[in-house]
C-alpha cells in the first residue's frame, strides 16, 4: 500500500474548472498585469495583545502527544457575541481535549469556556454553572437567536456530536440538541445561522469535513521530516454538508436530502451566507479543502442548485481547486455587491473573487495578493476597515498543517499572522510590523472573530490558537477617518441576520449584510461597522429585511453607534 501524501502535497488541479476559468476570463477581458511583489506599508502597530490582562486566560489543548492525528491540527473556534443583551461583546472559546472517544480519554476534559465583558473590554470567566461548557472535541461556533426570544443562542460544531445551547438569559444556557434534532454525527467545521426560506426564523447550515474515526486514522510521511498530518485527500472520504430547517417550534428538520445537499460532496471548512446577486434570497458559499468550492442558490420555489462553477467561484483563474479554509466578504469596489476572499494552503495564492451581480472573477493577482499570500497557511480571515480610511483591510490567522522546512525548538506549526492594508482600486499592501503587532505573536492560529470589545468604535480581534492561549487584539491603529457602527434588530430584539443595509457616504455606496458567520470556525459581532474616511455620516439609507420587506431611515451621523429596529423606518 502506498504511503498517504501529507497535507501540502495532496492538493491538485481540477480539470473541470479549466473551462470555467476560460469563461471567467472572457467575461472579464482586462489583461493580467505582470506579477509584482506587493508593497509594504511601514506603520505603527495596529493591534496590541491584551488577552491575559483583559481576563481571558484560556489554554487550548489539542490532545497531541506523539502521534499525528488529523483533527488535532484543525481545531479551535472562537466567538464574540452579546450573550446577555447588555450591549457589549462577550467571548466564547471551544476546547479540544483528547480526540479519542474510547477508554475514558475525555473524562477530564475542561469543556468550552464563556467570558463576560464588563463593557470596557475586561472579561471574567463565567463558565461555571452557565451550562455553556460543552465537552465535545470542539471545532467551530455559530451564534443566532433560533427561537426568537431575543437572546443569542450558540451552536458548537464538534468532531462527533454537535451541540445547540439555548440561551435562557442571565448568562445561562441549556443543551437542547436532542430535542431540537441538530446533533449530527459527522466531523463538522464552520456553521451558520441563515433564514434560507425567508419564513422569519433561522435555519442552520453545517459544513462537514470528512468521514473520520480514530480506527481509520492513517500514518502520513513528509520526507525527510518523518511523520506528519495527512491531507483530507489521503482519506478519500469527502462528505455532503447539512441544512437543518427551523420548524418554528424549537425543533429542526434535516432537509439535506430534500434540497439536494446529499448528492454533492466536498471537504467543507468555511461558510458564508449572503445575497450576492440581489434577488432577495441568501446564497450559501462553502470553502472546500482541496475540492471545488460550492455556491448554493435558492430559488423562489425553494429549490436549491449548486452554481459554483457557473458563477466563477469554485476554482481559481487557472482552473485549480485550492485548499479553501476561511472565507470573508465585503464590497471592496463599492459597486453595491459583496466580493469574496477565500484563504488557502501555503504555496497557494488566496482567491479574491470580485462579484458582479452574482458572477465572480478571480482578481487575486491584480489585487497584489498573489505573491503576498502564499507564504503561509491561512485559516481565519477578516475583511474589514481597521484604520477607518474608507478602504477594506485584511487580517489573516496563520499556522502550518505540516512541519516547515526550518526546524524550531517550540511549536513547529506556529507562524506569524498577516495584516494587509486596503488601497484604492481594489489593491492591497502588507503592513509592517508583521501581523500589525509590535511584538511578534507566533502561534498556530485558526479561528479569528471580530467586533468592538471596548465601545470605542473600532474593530478588535479574538484569535484562537492551537495548544496555546487565545490572543485578544485591541485595535490601536492610527486612524485616518471617521467610523460608524450600526445594529439592525428584529422586533424581538435579536440581530436581523440576513438583512441588507445600503447607504451612501458621499458618493460612495456602502452595502453589507448582517451575518455572524464568516472567517474559519468563528462567530463575530452582527453589528455593521464601516470606516468612512472623510465622510461625516451616511445618507440614502435603505434596509431590506430577510423576508424581502424594505424600510428607509434618515441620515446617520458618524463616530456613533446606531440601532435601527424593524418597523421603525419608513415603508417604501
Amino acid at each position: 500500500m502506498k504511503t498517504p501524501l501529507p497535507y501540502h502535497l495532496a492538493t491538485s488541479a481540477v480539470a473541470v474548472g479549466i473551462l470555467l476559468a476560460a469563461c471567467s476570463k472572457s467575461a472579464d477581458p482586462e489583461p493580467e498585469p505582470l506579477p509584482q511583489p506587493p508593497p509594504t506599508a511601514q506603520a505603527d502597530a495596529w493591534f496590541e495583545e491584551c488577552a491575559t490582562e483583559s481576563g481571558i486566560d484560556f489554554q487550548h489543548v489539542s490532545g497531541h502527544d506523539t502521534k499525528f492525528v488529523f483533527p488535532e491540527i484543525m481545531t479551535t473556534g472562537a466567538a464574540l457575541f452579546d450573550m446577555d443583551g447588555d450591549g457589549d461583546l462577550d467571548a466564547y472559546l471551544v476546547q479540544g481535549g483528547h480526540w479519542s472517544q474510547k477508554d475514558g480519554a475525555r473524562d477530564n476534559v475542561q469543556g468550552n469556556q464563556l467570558y463576560e465583558n464588563d463593557g470596557t473590554g475586561t472579561f471574567q470567566n463565567v463558565t461555571q454553572g452557565s451550562g455553556a461548557d460543552d465537552k465535545g472535541y470542539g471545532m467551530g461556533i455559530a451564534t443566532g437567536d433560533y427561537d426568537g426570544d431575543g437572546d443569542t443562542d450558540i451552536y458548537v460544531s464538534n468532531l462527533d456530536r454537535n451541540t445547540l445551547l439555548r440561551n435562557d438569559g442571565a448568562g445561562k444556557f441549556t443543551d437542547v440538541t436532542e430535542a431540537a434534532g441538530v446533533g449530527g454525527s459527522v466531523w463538522s467545521a464552520s456553521t451558520a445561522f441563515v433564514d434560507y426560506d425567508r419564513d422569519g426564523d433561522l435555519d442552520l447550515f453545517v459544513t462537514n469535513y470528512i468521514y473520520w474515526d480514530e480506527d481509520s486514522e492513517l500514518p502520513c510521511q513528509d520526507p525527510p521530516r518523518g511523520l506528519t498530518y495527512c491531507s483530507p485527500k489521503s482519506y478519500g472520504a469527502p462528505t455532503p454538508d447539512t441544512i437543518f430547517r427551523n420548524e418554528g417550534n424549537g425543533t429542526f428538520t434535516d432537509a439535506s436530502l430534500e434540497v439536494g445537499l446529499r448528492s454533492s460532496k466536498g471537504n467543507g471548512l468555511g461558510v458564508l451566507c449572503a445575497d450576492f446577486d440581489g434577488d432577495g434570497f441568501q446564497e450559501i458559499f462553502v470553502a472546500n479543502d482541496g475540492t471545488p468550492n460550492k455556491l448554493w442558490m435558492v430559488g423562489e420555489d425553494g429549490a436549491w442548485s449548486e452554481k459554483g462553477l457557473l458563477k466563477g467561484c469554485a476554482v481559481d483563474d487557472q482552473g485549480r481547486a485550492k485548499a479553501g479554509m476561511g472565507v470573508s466578504a465585503a464590497d471592496l469596489d463599492f459597486d453595491g455587491d459583496e466580493d469574496l476572499l477565500v484563504v488557502n494552503l501555503k504555496g497557494e495564492d488566496d482567491s479574491l473573487y470580485r462579484n458582479d451581480r452574482g458572477r465572480f472573477s478571480d482578481r487575486t493577482p491584480r489585487a497584489g495578493l498573489a505573491h503576498l499570500s502564499n507564504k503561509r497557511t491561512r485559516f481565519g480571515v477578516v475583511l474589514r476597515d481597521f484604520d477607518h480610511d474608507g478602504f477594506i483591510d485584511i487580517y489573516q490567522a496563520n499556522g502550518h498543517v505540516t512541519h516547515p522546512i526550518v526546524e524550531v525548538d517550540t511549536d513547529p506549526f506556529a507562524d506569524d499572522n498577516y495584516l494587509i492594508r486596503g488601497l484604492e482600486n481594489m489593491r492591497f499592501e502588507q503592513v509592517s510590523p508583521l501581523g500589525g503587532v509590535a511584538k511578534p505573536l507566533i502561534a498556530t492560529s485558526r479561528a479569528a472573530a471580530f467586533g468592538d470589545i471596548d465601545g470605542d468604535g473600532d474593530l478588535d480581534l479574538l484569535v484562537h490558537n492551537r495548544d496555546e492561549g487565545a490572543h485578544l487584539l485591541r485595535n490601536v491603529a492610527p486612524k485616518s477617518g471617521n467610523w460608524i457602527l450600526i445594529q439592525l434588530l428584529e422586533t424581538s430584539g435579536s440581530d436581523a441576520i440576513g438583512a441588507t443595509f445600503s447607504a451612501k457616504a458621499g458618493e460612495r455606496i456602502m452595502r453589507r449584510q448582517v451575518r455572524t458567520a464568516e472567517s474559519y470556525c468563528a462567530a463575530s459581532d452582527g453589528r455593521l461597522h464601516f470606516g468612512l474616511g472623510e465622510a461625516t455620516g451616511l445618507t440614502d439609507i435603505q434596509i431590506t429585511w430577510s423576508d424581502g420587506k424594505t424600510e428607509a431611515f434618515g441620515t446617520l451621523a458618524s463616530d456613533t453607534i446606531h440601532t435601527l429596529r424593524r418597523g421603525e423606518g419608513r415603508t417604501e
